[in-house]
């Protein structure tokens, strides 16, 4: 069998691992050690995982985090997680057909029922993500005792799936650094405060009356652990959307994509059609294309993209069609995606009739926002134990700004503990905003190159975001950002003497690639253009022709390449050169990689008047027609129509679906005032009974 692995990547290196062998349904199969079971299917070309029991529906993976239940196997007859549960030499994994036997349990005799273990911490950090990491950092620097838990074999949360360059301060949080380089870079910090004390594939499952947590230790230990602080780094999980063929296996959030792709170097699709035009789906797609994976085409609702316009440009430069006024209107296929139909929306975001498009495509990625995973912190404070949140668990932004904000909670904790009476500048206050901020104005291009030099860099980002590695690597301090606020757009200014070397560095440190070298030294009509890419160095080849295109992808131009080279410390980002004529020189800001092209299918794909038929709730198989006809019967408790339909009473516990049934009461015109919010069950996670029982571990009936 051909595995679907991706074996070259220009950004993460290949790394020798230790081979597995493993069955699926008594065929042998191959994986990695460290790799999850989830991971290793898809890799073998498996995309179903079983069956629901309500419509005998296909199953496979979503989340790929463990919030939902779609990924469930077998392995040696015990239903897991397949997401979080890594492959070991010889299991037998199955599929789960319907419902689950569940093993005998012998009470009889003589069973002895002990106390969970407990210990008391001064700071127990739930998440080990770029928040919990830099929060830990700067309480273990100043001495508190911690605790940081986290559900994942290594550090790093998201920071360990994103490939490309960050943006934010290079001084203060590692701009211009990738995500996965700078997980790594707080994981080994981290290591040198011996009273951080991390546990690895460890899940909190809930907050308790008595202020103490319940905590499953690397999977087989339960304990409560009782903090004096609690700090929630969390994250965040992703937002859904209910369409006709949501559950089909290749239906995605953005994060299991990402997992799959950056993390394990699986392969699980190759044609991707993409829901969402903020940072999170534009990023995505930018990594599917350095897997090459072909990006049929993203949608947004917005008459604009909500994310960073450097990173749209990287998607339309490299030929991506973006259709923005768009939604997704169905998902075809019948065990798995095969297509994909959207449509034009009004000012109201109502479907346009007649404007539907379908295309052919293998995955859907969802990436619709993000919510905090708030749970632990909402508990907390009900039962006054002292809590604090940092990064997305708090309030949703990028990655640099958890980095910031964990720093300044984790001096407020150590604070708060009497460990330190450090005072925190307002400074750090006011750059934590910037770092928050969304993107700001977008101003229009600067077209004077006059009194520039013969060579000189052309900063194609016109954005105001938070940014400054370029400003901070040229060496003749050329390069000019507000150190007050680095949103304000870079500018380049030579200064008498001082000019432009041609170091290219700026070139190849800039996170959207929005940065350009133009050298007339040699030729003042047909200058050389030194253009950033981030793809195999196969595609691309000394003396080859290449389409080159300004920001919106508009192509100028099929010009030869002169020279590929890299620098020492961006290895891993190519420098075409290629001689331009001087007419469009400066205009020129990417290289097309394929030509903007429209999979169609035949017109007539797309099914209307499907919406009352559409999944609500993936878990229990709850349709919006269901929920909808409760509402209409005058049903306004969120725990009735649980009651009725069993609507979020998976094992995801509603934290998809209950954000999406708020929408149809405000489709029924109910007002938020008048609906009865829904109890959350008090463990947050499943975990199997018999350790909140304190049992030994024997089999995983879980709660």
């Amino acid at each position: 069998m051909q595995q679907k692995r991706i074996t070259n990547h220009p950004i993460i290196p290949q790394e020798h691992k230790e081979k597995i062998s493993f069955y699926w349904q008594n065929q042998t199969l191959t994986s990695y050690k460290d790799e999850t079971i989830a991971s290793a299917l898809i890799a073998n070309g498996i995309n179903v995982f079983g069956e629901h029991v309500k419509d005998k529906a296909p199953l496979g993976i979503f989340c790929a985090n463990g919030q939902c239940s779609q990924c469930m196997v077998l392995v040696d007859d015990v239903p897991v997680k397949s997401c979080m549960t890594l492959v070991k030499p010889g299991i037998h994994v199955n599929p789960v057909m319907g419902l689950v036997d569940l093993p005998e349990v012998n009470l009889e005799g003589s069973v002895s029922y002990e106390n969970s273990p407990s210990l008391s911490i001064p700071v127990l950090i739930i998440g080990g993500g770029p928040a919990g990491l830099s929060a830990a950092i700067e309480l273990g620097r100043l001495g508190a005792e911690v605790i940081l838990i986290d559900d994942k074999h290594r550090l790093g949360g998201k920071l360990v799936l994103q490939t490309h360059r960050f943006f934010g301060s290079t001084d203060a949080v590692f701009a211009g650094t990738r995500g996965i380089d700078i997980a790594t870079k707080l994981d080994k910090e981290l290591r040198n405060y011996p009273n951080v004390d991390v546990w690895l594939e460890s899940t909190a499952v809930a907050v308790f009356e008595d202020r103490s947590v319940g905590v499953w230790k690397e999977g087989k230990t339960y304990l409560l652990v009782k903090p004096e602080v609690l700090l929630v780094a969390t994250g965040a999980r992703e937002k859904s959307l209910a369409f006709p063929g949501n559950t089909l296996p290749g239906v995605f959030g953005a994060g299991a994509f990402q997992t799959l792709v950056n993390r394990d170097l699986v392969k699980p699709s190759e044609q991707l059609f993409v829901i969402g035009g903020g940072n999170v789906g534009l990023i995505a797609s930018y990594h599917a294309l350095q897997a090459g994976i072909n990006v049929v085409g993203l949608v947004e609702a917005l008459p604009e993209c909500g994310g960073y316009k450097v990173h749209r440009d990287k998607l339309a430069r490299l030929g991506v069609p973006i259709y923005t006024s768009h939604t997704i209107i169905q998902a075809h296929g019948e065990t798995h995606v095969s297509g994909v139909t959207i449509a034009a929306v009004d000012r109201s975001f109502n479907p346009i009739p007649g404007s539907e498009k379908s295309f052919e495509c293998d995955t859907i990625l969802i990436a619709v926002g993000l919510d905090p995973v708030d749970e632990f912190t909402k508990k907390a404070k009900e039962v006054g134990l002292q809590v604090y949140s940092a990064g997305d668990a708090n309030e949703i932004a990028e990655a640099s700004a958890a980095i910031f904000s964990g720093k300044i909670i984790g001096v407020e904790i150590a604070n708060n503990i009497g460990v330190s009476a450090k005072q925190i500048p307002n400074e750090w206050f006011e750059f934590e905003l910037i770092l928050k901020s969304k993107p700001g104005l977008t101003h229009s291009a600067n077209e004077d190159f006059e009194n520039k030099g013969k060579i000189f860099p052309v900063i194609h980002c016109t954005q105001e975001i938070p940014c400054d590695p370029c400003s901070s690597v040229c060496p003749k301090h050329l390069i000019h950002i507000d150190k007050v606020d680095i949103r304000n757009l870079p500018s380049f200014c030579p200064e008498g003497e001082k000019v432009c070397i041609g170091c290219e560095r700026c070139v190849a440190v800039c996170p959207g690639l929005a940065i350009t070298l133009v050298d007339y030294r040699k030729d003042i009509n047909f200058p050389t253009v030194t253009i950033p890419l981030e793809f195999n160095s196969e595609n691309i080849k000394e003396k080859d022709f290449v389409t080159v295109t300004n920001t919106e992808g508009e192509v100028l131009a099929s010009l030869p390449i002169i020279k590929i080279r890299q620098l020492t410390n961006y290895s891993s980002t190519q420098l075409v050169h290629v001689i331009s004529p001087k007419e469009i020189a400066t205009k020129i800001s990417g290289i097309q990689i394929r030509p903007p092209e429209e999979s169609l299918l035949h017109d007539q794909m797309f099914l209307k008047n499907l919406e009352d038929e559409t999944y609500i709730c993936r878990c229990e198989r709850v349709t919006v027609g269901e929920v909808r006809q409760l509402i209409k019967n005058g049903e306004r408790d969120i725990n009735q129509i649980k009651a009725l339909t069993k609507l979020s009473m998976g094992a995801c516990g509603g934290k998809t679906c209950l954000k999406l049934i708020r929408n149809v009461f405000r489709e029924e015109g109910v007002k938020s005032s008048e609906i009865t919010d829904t109890v959350l069950r008090p463990v947050f996670v499943e975990i199997p009974l018999e350790t909140l029982a304190g049992l030994p571990k024997k089999d995983s009936t879980s709660l």
